[in-house]
């Protein structure tokens, strides 16, 4: 079984930049939980989460001993970043996307989806 992570794309201000009502929050995350559901009663759902916002990320920047350098901020100045991801199981890239475009009806964001090299240091099934 391959194991493919699929990158929940957020754009900075969609939506008008206006916060969900609580109602409009409640059913997002019926659906969210619907389709982890569904994951995981597939054997699909290795692993998901919701990161904080680009103004939270730390970069480490190359260079080698006391060359390192560390800044706040994303790594790009870009209107879309990474808001979430989950890793899904699927024997091919076919049902990766089946699982990512449930993602993208889910929470109407754009998806990323890529295969994982094989490290020995994920493991794969429910509940890993």
């Amino acid at each position: 079984m391959n194991q493919y992570l699929l990158s929940v794309y957020e754009v900075e201000g969609e939506v008008d930049g206006a916060p969900l009502t609580p109602e409009e929050m409640q059913a997002f995350m019926g659906r969210v939980i619907a389709l982890e559901e569904e994951m995981d009663r597939a054997g699909a759902f290795a692993y998901g989460g919701a990161l904080h916002g680009p103004e939270a990320a730390t970069v480490v920047r190359g260079g080698t001993g006391l060359d390192k350098v560390t800044t706040d901020g994303p790594f790009v100045e870009a209107k879309e970043h990474i808001g979430g991801f989950y890793i899904v199981n699927a024997g091919n890239l076919d049902e990766a996307l089946t699982w990512a475009e449930k993602v993208v009806e889910a929470t109407n964001h754009d998806i990323e989806v890529r295969p994982f090299r094989a490290t020995g240091r994920l493991q794969a099934g429910p509940g890993h």
